[in-house]
């Protein structure tokens, strides 16, 4: 008896999607860990600079890595990679974990989802790109879910809420800045050697924050479970997510790893109620549905 004929696709597809689901999953515990370490008294100021000093050397090692045999950088190429290292991974982590402060970690993971939305609104302000009527509704559908989910949380947590939620929004137009405008840099450098070069920029940005803000003694007092969740999410919650999406495009490609994506949110919302303690109401879960439903009908209107 032999086999269907779609079997060895089908097969040769299921280590791509479980790449970029696993992905997905290590990359939504990063929310989780941060408000974990919030229970110990330490601010986001501390909170980002030990997960970059301790994710500096694995990025390091992956510009090194990408770079090998390559043509030397143009003083351009550093600026632009100074830059987008600001923009995309410096300035977006810091909004994001500032405002994981004062936000749930569920509200937080659903406003960082609407991230492609944010990335054409910009296209739309800076080039005149027109959006088609499906990806209007998706966006629309998209934004209810937010609203619900942050208008459930307003009435427990008032203006903190909204203080949170704009620093989060902050943090995906950042992204999506660095989306916009990586373009170009990607064709040149590729995309391992440039964000390598980009985090690696970001990280010593972090640690140059926490110099200026922080006395130097300010280390010795940081809490040692502090320390080891900081390793956790440089390593599991940061490099890892970043290689294995990489190795998911590259055998299943972008459009397919995104969708993969969208188990991100439900992960982060399950890792919150069981781990945080967080409530899980029948608002977050309409609230979620409508997220991804949503950015579901973006995406695929999208190309």
């Amino acid at each position: 008896m032999t086999a269907p004929a779609g079997a060895p696709a089908t097969q040769a597809l299921l280590p791509g999607l479980a790449l970029a689901v696993t992905g997905a999953i290590t990359f939504s515990g990063k929310a989780i860990i941060v408000k974990l370490a919030y229970r110990y008294g330490v601010d986001a100021v501390t909170v980002i600079m030990l997960r970059m000093l301790f994710a500096l050397p694995i990025f390091l090692a992956m510009a090194w890595w990408a770079g090998r045999g390559q043509p030397p950088l143009a003083p351009r190429d550093w600026l632009g990679a100074i830059g987008l290292g600001f923009c995309g991974y410096y300035l977006s982590s810091f909004l994001d974990f500032a405002g994981l402060q004062y936000i749930s970690a569920s509200l937080e993971r659903l406003i960082l989802y609407l991230n492609p939305t944010v990335v054409m609104l910009l296209a739309f302000l800076l080039h005149g790109k027109r959006f088609s009527r499906l990806q209007l509704a998706g966006m629309a559908l998209s934004y209810c879910g937010v609203v619900l989910v942050f208008g459930h949380e307003i009435q427990a947590a008032g203006r903190q809420a909204v203080l949170g939620a704009a620093l989060i929004f902050g943090s995906a137009v950042s992204y999506a800045v660095y989306l916009v405008y990586s373009g170009q840099m990607v064709k040149r450098l590729g995309a391992l050697r440039l964000v390598g070069l980009a985090t690696s920029a970001a990280c010593l940005f972090c640690i140059l924050q926490y110099a200026l803000l922080r006395p130097l003694g300010a280390i010795a007092a940081i809490p040692l479970p502090v320390v080891w969740l900081s390793v956790l999410n440089a390593t599991l919650c940061t490099a890892v997510p970043v290689l294995l999406v990489m190795m998911a495009i590259e055998r299943i490609g972008p459009a397919l790893s995104a969708q993969s994506g969208m188990v991100g949110p439900l992960a982060t919302i399950l890792m919150s109620v069981w781990i945080l303690g967080e409530p899980f109401t029948a608002w977050i879960a309409a609230g979620t549905v409508l997220v991804v439903a949503g950015i579901f009908v973006f995406s695929r209107a999208s190309r």
